[in-house]
Formats: structure tokens, C-alpha cells, sequence
């Protein structure tokens, strides 16, 4: 027998959602049979699945240990003794981190342990802000992610309320993003905008730019602003209109201008050193609605060197 008591961060889910979050071992269809036999109470009494949970609930399951194990990829954070973070801000309800290029931000087949993910699961822990042991199925997430080889800030929460709103800000576009990268040739007008239609292609990893909407793409748009010419070469300032995935690499490709570094949507010339030069380096949060627990975050912005030499009195506003 397993008990287990509501924590804040998990009350107002249903039971169903629960288990299965907290117990990925478990079987749907075991978990239903169970919750109609009784083998799990809720406060002492069987209960149905979309029960809401609140906090100070007692839940006790009479299950085989077997099925309340915890997959290894979820503890793989218990193995870093030494999480390397570079904290760019942190208070109670979340942190934004500056993620090197060349770390992954979420574990995938080839890399389970060092992650951007499990190494802020094993900092909050070692400094006492989460006790695994004691939360249900409410795990300190990132609420926005760039790719391996692109360094810049990424947005933790910590609790499960800044999560809910962290993810709805970033749905509509309340929280700028603002990138810099290197790219081949001279993009024009030197001011603009590059908008197109994006497709997941899953099989190659890798998305395809078109300019006229199809079945499965989605829209997508990044300003741009040139900043300074490098010999053959161009830094560029960019800002999110949208979010998706590897779009800022894929769009400046289509238009002609492939990021420096960037083998996967451009060619690599002799010598050139692989691993694009983008750099996430400014967000700003700019609330439109009510934040709720997070509205003290409204106007703050937030930057890191972007590591380009730029002279920042010559930045344009895009």
C-alpha cells in the first residue's frame, strides 16, 4: 500500500490525470479496473476518475509496487552531483537560465542525464526548493526551449501555478523574444519581416519553409533588423512573432541567408566550424493579461552578452 498526500502543485487535477502523470508505469486500463474495485480511496473512500484533487487529500493505493515505480529517465537528475546553470534571474516562482550551445534542453534516446532539464531538477533539489519525495506528479518544468546548438535564455517555473501561466504568456505572445544571429550574404531591405508556412518533417528532423499555406504547415513570422556587415557576413537582430520550431534557421535559409555554422539548413564551407551563430539574448515580459501570481513580472527585461561584439548604441528597434 502507497500513500501519497495532495501538495499544492497538484490539487485541482483529476485523479486519472494524476496517477497516470505520477505513475507512467501504470496502464490505463489497470488504473480504471482498480479505481472501480476500490484500490484506490481517496480520504479513505473509493472515488471516481475525474474526481478534482485538492490539497490535504489523502490518497491510498492498493496496487502492486510494480506499477509505482518510477521510469529511470525521470530520476536521471539524482546522477548529477554538479549542476552546471548560469542563473540570468530567479525568484520563488521561476528562473531563466543561460543554456550553452551543444546542451540539449530536454533528454531525448541519445542523451537521458545532462540536459538543460534534469540539471535544474537537480539544482532545485540540492538547494532544498523541490523535495521530489514529496511532490505528486508536479515536476519543475521549461516553458520555452531552443535548439542544442543555440545558446541563449530559457524560463523554468518552479511551481506548478507559474507553469500554467508562464505557457499561457508565451500562447499569446506576451513574452518577447529577441534573438541575434550571423548570416551568409546581406538580407533586404536591410528592416523587414519573414513570414511563411512551416512543415514538421519528424523523419529528418528538420522543418521546410513555403510561401503559400498547406496541409500541416503553420504560420510563421520573425522580424529582422541588420546590424552590422562582416566582410561576406551580416549580425543580425531578430524577434519572434511566432514560435516554432528551428524557424528562425529555416526561414533566413529559404530567404537566401543561412546562419553561419549551420550545416543542417545551409553548407558548410571549408573550415567553417559547425553549430549555428544564434544566441537567444533578450526577453522581455509584457503582459496584456491578467497574470495573475506572475504580474509582478510585467516590463522587466532581461538580457545576457550575446558574445557578437556589437556596439549596443547602434541597436535598431524592430
Amino acid at each position: 500500500m502507497k500513500e501519497i498526500i495532495v501538495g499544492k502543485n497538484d490539487a485541482g487535477q483529476r485523479l486519472d490525470r494524476f496517477l497516470s502523470k505520477r505513475f507512467p508505469a501504470m496502464p490505463a486500463s489497470l488504473m480504471q479496473k482498480w479505481l472501480r474495485l476500490g484500490r484506490v480511496k481517496l480520504n479513505g473512500k473509493k472515488c471516481a476518475r475525474d474526481v478534482r484533487l485538492t490539497e490535504g487529500d489523502m490518497l491510498r493505493l492498493y496496487i502492486s509496487d510494480e506499477y509505482l515505480e518510477t521510469p529511470d529517465e525521470q530520476v536521471a537528475w539524482r546522477r548529477i552531483t554538479n549542476p552546471e546553470l548560469v542563473v540570468v534571474y530567479e525568484d520563488e516562482n521561476i528562473i531563466v537560465l543561460d543554456k550553452p550551445s551543444g546542451l540539449l534542453c530536454h533528454p531525448d534516446e541519445r542523451e537521458t542525464v545532462n540536459t538543460l532539464a534534469t540539471r535544474l531538477l537537480a539544482y532545485l533539489y540540492q538547494s532544498g526548493e523541490w523535495r521530489a519525495e514529496e511532490e505528486g506528479a508536479f515536476v519543475p518544468a521549461l516553458c520555452n526551449r531552443i535548439d542544442r546548438n543555440t545558446r541563449g535564455m530559457v524560463i523554468a517555473a518552479k511551481n506548478a501555478e507559474a507553469l500554467r501561466i508562464m505557457n499561457e504568456k508565451i500562447r499569446l505572445r506576451e513574452v518577447e523574444k529577441y534573438y541575434r544571429c550571423l548570416v551568409k550574404g546581406t538580407p533586404s531591405p536591410t528592416v523587414g519581416a519573414l513570414e511563411g508556412y512551416i512543415v514538421r518533417d519528424e523523419k529528418e528532423h528538420r522543418v521546410r519553409v513555403y510561401s503559400s499555406p498547406r496541409a500541416g504547415a503553420r504560420f510563421a513570422k520573425t522580424a529582422y533588423a541588420t546590424l552590422e556587415r562582416r566582410g561576406d557576413r551580416t549580425l543580425v537582430e531578430c524577434r519572434l512573432i511566432t514560435g516554432r520550431t528551428h524557424q528562425i534557421r529555416a526561414q533566413f535559409a529559404a530567404a537566401g541567408w543561412p546562419l553561419v555554422g549551420d550545416g543542417k539548413y545551409g553548407v558548410l564551407s571549408r573550415g567553417e566550424r559547425a553549430g549555428q551563430e544564434l544566441c537567444s539574448y533578450r526577453l522581455k515580459f509584457v503582459w496584456k493579461t491578467d497574470a495573475g501570481a506572475l504580474e509582478y513580472l510585467n516590463g522587466m527585461e532581461l538580457r545576457i552578452d550575446d558574445g557578437f561584439g556589437f556596439e549596443e548604441n547602434k541597436v535598431q528597434i524592430i
